[in-house]
């Protein structure tokens, strides 16, 4: 089967967007640097110039880099909102904000998705099942990619951002990765078969029925958050009566008047 037109132009200058943003995120481009111009980033890079404004366009859209007509490109610097400390977050908001997102984006992938990107998309299941084989059930390499493949396939840029920056949060949250490793170990094929029937219903190009699979795939993981906090709480509440206990103990009175 043919390949839709312009699939490999995309992919790389997603690619090269990737390596550029890293180059921000070193120092190597500090705000207010003058970036190289399009033929010296071009030869770096290995690919045309088409390819390199493409990956700026890109870069622009997240707020990373300035078009100035007639000056050039400048690195602007990362902004970040201090509600962007991770640890700011509920690990609950952010569950209900990728169950939003990410079934509104599985909706839309159903129709913008390439026969490359399916077929990407079943490699990274096929990954994810190579590691509940090897005994890592709760490795989330391949489960990110899945995921990532599905965001990059809209080729709705900020839409790729936002999931990316919820994965990023996600990552800084040890309730969110207990609850995920709690779903992996009580049912790793079970997760598997949630995937598989995202990645059909994509294949099947039915919107509805890929918003629906992403919803319910997030069901355990929602009800296993729940079951982590209320476990987290109920040894909070333990902690502080044993210590209570400790601090009020009889015993503890009548040795201290002993003295």
């Amino acid at each position: 089967m043919n390949k839709p037109s312009g699939t490999k132009t995309q992919r790389t200058y997603r690619k090269v967007a990737e390596k550029m943003l890293k180059a921000l995120d070193s120092g190597e481009f500090p705000a207010g640097a003058r970036l190289p111009p399009e033929r010296e980033l071009s030869e770096r890079y290995g690919v045309s110039r088409p390819t390199v404004r493409e990956a700026i366009i890109a870069l622009e859209v997240m707020g990373r880099v300035e078009v100035r007509t007639g000056s050039g490109v400048y690195a602007v610097k990362s902004f970040k909102a201090k509600s962007d400390n991770p640890r700011e977050y509920s690990p609950f908001e952010i569950t209900e904000a990728r169950v939003l997102i990410e079934s509104e984006t599985a909706a839309l992938a159903a129709s913008t998705m390439s026969e490359e990107d399916l077929q990407e998309l079943a490699e990274a299941l096929e990954e994810m099942i190579l590691e509940n084989k090897s005994g890592d059930l709760t490795s989330e390499v391949a489960d990110k990619k899945f995921h990532t493949i599905i965001a990059q396939s809209t080729r709705n840029r900020p839409l790729m951002s936002i999931i990316e920056h919820l994965w990023d949060i996600q990552a800084n949250l040890p309730e969110i990765k207990t609850a995920h490793q709690s779903v992996c170990k009580t049912d790793g094929q079970k997760r598997i078969e949630e995937h598989r029937q995202i990645l059909n219903t994509l294949k099947a190009r039915d919107a509805h029925a890929a918003r629906v699979s992403m919803r319910n795939h997030f069901c355990r993981s929602l009800d296993a958050l729940h079951a982590t906090t209320e476990k987290n709480a109920v040894e909070e509440i333990q902690r502080q009566l044993n210590a209570r206990r400790e601090r009020f103990s009889l015993n503890r009175i009548q040795y201290s008047s002993k003295n």
